[in-house]
């Protein structure tokens, strides 16, 4: 037993002996207390002591000690916070998140180590991240640009991050995805091997501790190509997938070409397929696409392969499907950039794009109506739709057949 001399004691015994006696006491190990724990976070802590008494030697070591079982000792995690008596603070580091720890102060002097009360803490949960998904650009066939930004991780690293896509809702990182680094911020990814004229679901993604987080869901649909080379963006509207332009097509999809008739009255006066620019001016092409009459439309070959004219019940779900008291102004193109004031609810909120490409007469072959009126084929004999610059619904008119109407196409199921 370790002791220290206390006092010393003479006794005298009968047989004439005398005795020294050496009373010893035990040594005393300090007495202190734990700090309350404060600044808890997903890896770090800090606590302290106070030691009240440094006991029977001065204090040589001190800090606190903790474990994820009960009563830690210095057999455990430990800090070392200097020596000597009162006050100190512990930063604890090196913690995993969600774990409940349990620490006591402790301090050693040459009698041994004594500890303070025991006090238990729980560090904090690493949640999913938080972000979004960046809208999608730079649309091609086979190819497009998105990406995302984070901007909470979450309280763990981001260990991994980019875009996921796929045909069906709800892409995951178990589907087709980009990998763009860690980290929190904005980032730009390629979705590439893409397949024409499909609908795609993207969302980006973010991965830390807690798992994998995705941002908002996007849907686009990729552009097409008929077999002149001309190009046309999609949009998914409902379960429908349009041509977001009117077609500019001066061939059939089996490479035959229509014919050009340019002549006003012997285009009022065909009965075989033709098609025209408005005003027989080609500048008309890129925007407002090509006018055809009705016999066109009827061979059957007038849209890329994969492709038809829209059907009248095809016509119908669509405006069912955008409202269909209101559908013109919910179809048409935002602004008077193309559609004369006032355009009537113009809000292209469908993203269809519907433009003002005017008509060519049946009577006489005049056109009319360029900026004012958009008017559309259905594959049902002479039923066309139109939509106006005054008005937001779409307007269906059961036309002569040598009317010249713009074209849309839609997707065959």
């Amino acid at each position: 037993m370790k002791c220290f001399l206390k006092n010393i004691v003479i006794v005298f015994f009968y047989a004439g002996l005398i005795l020294i006696i050496n009373s010893c006491e035990k040594e005393k190990v300090p007495i202190l207390t734990t700090a309350e724990i404060v600044n808890i976070t997903y890896t770090t802590a800090t606590s302290g002591g106070t030691i009240s008494d440094e006991g029977s030697g001065e204090v040589i070591a001190r800090g606190v000690c903790w474990s994820t079982g009960i009563r830690p000792t210095i057999t455990d995690f430990v800090t070392s916070d200097g020596s000597g008596a009162g006050s100190f603070t512990s930063n604890m580091s090196g913690l995993i998140e969600a774990t409940t720890y349990y620490t006591r102060a402790y301090a050693t002097n040459s009698a041994g180590t004594g500890y303070g009360n025991e006090l238990s803490f729980t560090t904090n949960q690493v949640l999913p991240a938080t972000l979004t998904t960046s809208s999608i650009s730079s649309i091609t066939l086979s190819s497009a640009i998105s990406g995302g930004n984070i901007t909470d991780d979450g309280g763990g690293q981001v260990t991994a991050r980019g875009i996921c896509w796929s045909s069906s809702l709800g892409p995951t990182i178990s589907d087709a995805h980009t990998e763009h680094g860690t980290g929190i911020g904005s980032f730009t990814s390629n979705l590439t091997g893409l397949a024409a004229g499909t609908a795609y679901y993207v969302r980006s993604y973010a991965t830390n501790s807690a798992g994998t987080a995705y941002g908002n869901q996007i849907v686009f649909t990729t552009s097409i190509e008929d077999n002149e080379g001309n190009k046309y963006n999609t949009v998914k509207i409902g379960t429908q997938i349009w041509m977001a332009e009117n077609l500019k097509a001066t061939k059939y999809n089996d490479g035959t070409d229509i014919p050009l008739v340019a002549d006003n009255y012997l285009w009022a006066a065909l009965t075989t397929p033709a098609y025209c620019w408005y005003n027989n001016n080609i500048v008309n092409k890129n925007i407002y696409g090509a006018l055809y009459n009705w016999f066109t439309v009827n061979t059957g070959k007038l849209c890329p392969s994969g492709w038809h004219v829209p059907s009248h019940v095809e016509w119908g779900m669509l405006a069912d499907y955008v409202g269909a008291s209101v559908a013109g102004g919910k179809l048409k193109e935002t602004g008077t950039t193309h559609w004369s004031s006032p355009n009537s609810d113009g809000t292209n909120e469908s993203g269809f794009t519907a433009l003002p490409g005017g008509y060519r007469f049946n009577d006489d072959g005049t056109f009319y109506d360029l900026g004012y009126t958009g008017s559309w084929w259905s594959s049902f004999e002479g039923l066309s739709y139109q939509m106006y610059y005054n008005r937001n619904d779409l307007y269906w008119y059961n036309a002569i057949k040598t009317y010249g109407f713009s074209v849309r196409c839609i997707k065959d199921k």
